[in-house]
């Protein structure tokens, strides 16, 4: 007689992927986003049928939502990026400088110099965190001083004004493309590519692995600095991008330019469900998270509600996330641990060798009486 004690999961694919969805926190958040969307527009229905109402509700969170995903990339790893705020501040400022020195210069070309530059930025926390051994939150909170100063200095009390770049690029602010904002498009193609480069890609599922258990990923040969360095690396190029969004977008950019906005790319991730203490979320989460604070900040004011209120609700979100981000961690923990305890003797238990999950069709282990 023969007993298959890990049995395939006999729900369809396309219904085990529908629950994954239903119960995900990135469902979660979508979901308060259109019910607030839906509230502050049955309260004032020009907050998106105005003519200007949908583009804005798609347009404003552009900048913070390439923040938001690049932060994910550092978050994932169990560190974080402060100086993201100042890094944009000083690409912006950049891209306005080169725009004054040579007026002609491609608009494309402008697009990758603000991408190496904060490439160039997030590659010095990145060294400093992976090899320097020091707490990524004590370095970026030093960069970010840092990057402020230098743009400080650099700007002093001067500004880059919108007649001063040209047309064809501050047209990428307002152009749209069958009703959606130029902008969010190019968002959404680094989106895209982040998210599949961590779900798919080798490099971006070690990022995870790492921030679950740097000591495991090491003793298991990962090549732990690397891609921690990398990760910031990749959020500075980000930051820098939207640095190049933020001049499009607004055209005056003064020494003030970012001021803040890490921590919003922070909260934004977080509330998204990027866990604070690393090895878990998703950059969509982060992108509806950037969605959801935006719209915070563009909706209590429409429906009445005070400055004060508006970061109290911010605050507020951020603690239930890192709250729940617990919770959920250390039910999770308890599972396993009654998982193991419940594993008959000689059974399939965590550290039986095989490399298959647990409801891998192919995963059967028969026992002969």
């Amino acid at each position: 007689m023969s007993a298959t004690l890990v049995e395939p999961s006999s729900v369809p694919p396309a219904r085990r992927l529908l629950g994954t969805l239903l119960r995900s926190r990135e469902m979660a958040v979508l979901t308060v986003l259109l019910l607030l969307v839906a509230l502050t527009t049955a309260s004032s229905s020009s907050f998106l049928f105005s003519s200007g109402g949908w583009r804005d509700l798609l347009l404003t969170p552009s900048i913070l939502l390439v923040l938001a995903v690049g932060q994910t990339a550092v978050i994932v790893t169990r560190n974080v990026d402060l100086s993201v705020g100042s890094t944009l501040g000083l690409t912006a400022y950049l891209v306005g400088k080169v725009f004054l020195a040579y007026p002609g210069i491609p608009v494309v070309l402008v697009f990758v110099i603000g991408l190496a530059f904060g490439a160039a930025l997030g590659l010095v926390n990145g060294v400093l965190v992976a090899f320097g051994k020091v707490p990524a939150l004590v370095i970026t909170l030093g960069t970010l001083y840092i990057y402020r100063g230098i743009f400080l200095t650099w700007a002093g009390s001067d500004r880059i004004n919108a007649s001063d770049l040209p047309s064809g690029f501050l047209a990428l602010g307002t152009r749209q493309v069958l009703s959606i904002p130029v902008l969010i498009l190019i968002a959404a193609v680094a989106l895209v590519v982040v998210g599949y480069y961590l779900h798919t890609a080798r490099g971006g599922r070690e990022l995870y692995a790492i921030g679950s258990d740097p000591d495991a990923a090491t003793l298991y040969g990962l090549k732990v600095n690397r891609r921690v360095l990398a990760a910031f690396v990749l959020c500075g190029a980000l930051a820098g991008l939207a640095g190049v969004f933020y001049a499009a977008r607004y055209g005056s950019i003064s020494s003030g330019a970012g001021r803040d906005i890490e921590l919003q790319a922070v909260g934004a991730a977080v509330i998204g469900g990027v866990a604070i203490f690393g090895g878990s979320g998703t950059v969509w989460g982060a992108a509806i998270g950037a969605f959801l604070l935006v719209t915070i900040n563009r909706a209590l004011p429409v429906l009445g509600i005070s400055d004060f209120w508006q970061r109290a609700v911010v605050g507020a979100l951020i603690l239930l996330a890192i709250v729940l981000d617990r919770v959920l961690l250390l039910r999770q923990e308890r599972r396993l641990v009654a998982a193991r305890d419940e594993a008959p003797p000689g059974g399939p238990g965590p550290g039986s060798g095989s490399s298959r999950g647990p409801h891998d069709p192919s995963d059967r282990t028969q026992v002969t009486a």
